[in-house]
């Protein structure tokens, strides 16, 4: 098998187009689905979601990211290669079938499941769809043209799906299954394309005990994860209600489209990692570290603080008036946009290529008993805002345990990192707002967007005039690019 390695930039990009639909699909369909829906609606939707993750979870096991360093580094072996994605396979079969029945058993023996059993059981369509999909896999070959193109392919189709066919809230479930197809039905392409990759037939007797323990450990990991992603919206299902629901998904949607941005390059990083330190080149990987962290602090900072301004506003534009009251609970959740990404370049970039991903677990378990225990306190008074504030906690408690087990890789990076011109640019480019604001824009999307150009256009610029080496070597890379192609011209 000749397979194509693209460059690290190149993957960067494709995952970043990725991304960027990320952000532009839901700007579609979530406005149109939580007006259309309504919150009480929209909620019920989301906390059958929530309660789906889990039996994804139990389904996937830890092979979504183990599955990755795996066959990164056996992916120059078309036999080793073949032979570990066969065991990883069948385990992952294995544990489908596990959990559809705790599924079925817990849908018919908890009453609140029950009374949501057709939103149950249409996501339930996603375990057996994320089992076939082998996206590690296609992550490990680094294959990002064909997942991002795919993906967009399949996320028009459910734009599409969902202006047709929902049109009032009693069509809530025809919205559940649009998003399983949105999110899954792509991996029924993955597991037709996988053949091109793999050939089971050159493989002998599957051997699955290597990969058990790791497996497992990434599960733990996983699991507690899933904590901060599901018990959220499962505890104020609970809890509270449906509407309380409803504004904490509308607070926490957009935060969760802006942190799959910030994690995109590492997200690219971690099959290259994985196979630099494989071979031994410790110096591209330090690098790449430090790359990686600059870029974290360059991007996360201004998104968590734009968006804690003008919260509000953007509830309103994106869902519309109802959910304003959701503004307090989406300023909370915004710093853990900084949080996440340091707490995943440390887990992608220097945990797992470094097989301590028991440290990864322990941390992630850590927080998500600090946020169930919050949440038990903090719901039932505050609600959505209480969840958010709870998340928050939680979230910073991850990084700073992995900060600390990683601190001897990561203080030299943070070294190189000029920390004070990005703070000094940001409070620059608040001063400036402030001003703007001044002007009492009334119409509520020329105010958010000349609001965005102002602070992000300052902001880069800011950094530029301080030469921050980041952004000032990106533009001048790009510049001396643009003047050989004039120059050619």
């Amino acid at each position: 098998m000749n397979t194509k390695i693209h460059s690290v930039k190149y993957n960067f990009i494709m995952n970043a187009i990725l991304t960027v639909s990320s952000f532009i699909f839901p700007l579609i369909t979530f406005p149109y689905a939580t007006r259309v829906l309504g919150v009480d609606f929209y909620g019920n939707v989301s906390f059958g979601q929530s309660v789906l993750n889990y039996f994804v979870l139990i389904s996937s096991l830890g092979i979504p990211t183990y599955g990755i360093r795996a066959c990164a580094k056996v992916r120059d072996d078309d036999i080793k290669l073949s032979q570990t994605v066969k065991e990883l396979l069948y385990i992952n079969i294995i544990a489908t079938i596990v959990s559809y029945m705790l599924f079925f058993i817990s849908l018919f023996s908890v009453s609140k499941f029950y009374q949501n059993k057709e939103i149950l059981i249409i996501n339930s369509l996603s375990i057996i769809l994320n089992t076939i999909g082998v996206q590690w896999l296609f992550s490990a070959l680094e294959q990002y043209s064909y997942i991002t193109f795919r993906n967009i392919l399949f996320k028009i189709i459910s734009v599409v799906l969902m202006v047709v066919f929902v049109k009032e809230p009693s069509d809530y479930l025809i919205y559940a299954l649009i998003c399983v197809v949105s999110a899954s039905a792509s991996n029924i392409l993955n597991y037709f394309y996988m053949w091109k990759f793999v050939d089971f037939k050159k493989t002998g007797k599957c051997n699955f005990k290597p990969h058990l323990k790791p497996i497992f450990i990434f599960f733990a990991s996983s699991a507690a994860i899933n904590v901060f992603t599901s018990l959220d919206s499962t505890m104020l299902g609970f809890l509270t209600n449906d509407r309380q629901v409803g504004l904490y998904t509308a607070s926490i949607r957009l935060k969760n489209v802006l942190v799959g941005l910030v994690k995109s390059l590492g997200t690219v990083l971690l099959p290259r990692m994985s196979y630099y330190i494989e071979k031994g080149e410790k110096e591209q990987y330090t690098n790449l570290l430090s790359k990686s962290f600059n870029f974290i602090l360059v991007l996360s900072i201004p998104l968590t603080v734009f968006f804690m301004l003008f919260s509000k506003d953007c509830l309103i534009f994106i869902s519309g008036s109802d959910y304003a009251a959701a503004g307090l609970s989406m300023q909370l959740i915004m710093p853990t946009i900084i949080c996440i990404g340091f707490s995943s370049t440390i887990e992608s970039q220097i945990m797992i290529p470094y097989l301590k991903e028991n440290v990864v677990c322990f941390a992630v378990w850590v927080s998500a008993i600090v946020d169930f225990i919050l949440n038990l306190f903090l719901i039932p008074k505050f609600g959505a805002a209480g969840a958010s504030f709870a998340t928050l906690i939680a979230e910073a408690t991850s990084m700073s345990i992995q900060f600390y087990y990683a601190k001897d890789e990561i203080l030299p990076a943070l070294k190189k990192i000029k920390v004070i011109k990005i703070v000094g640019a940001i409070v620059i480019t608040m001063v400036v707002v402030y001003f703007i604001s001044c002007l009492h824009i009334s119409n509520l999307f020329i105010l958010l967007c000349v609001n965005a150009i102002v602070f992000f256009g300052a902001y880069f610029v800011l950094l530029l005039l301080f030469k921050e080496k980041f952004t000032y070597d990106i533009f001048i890379s790009i510049f001396n690019r643009r003047k050989k192609d004039v120059t050619h011209e």
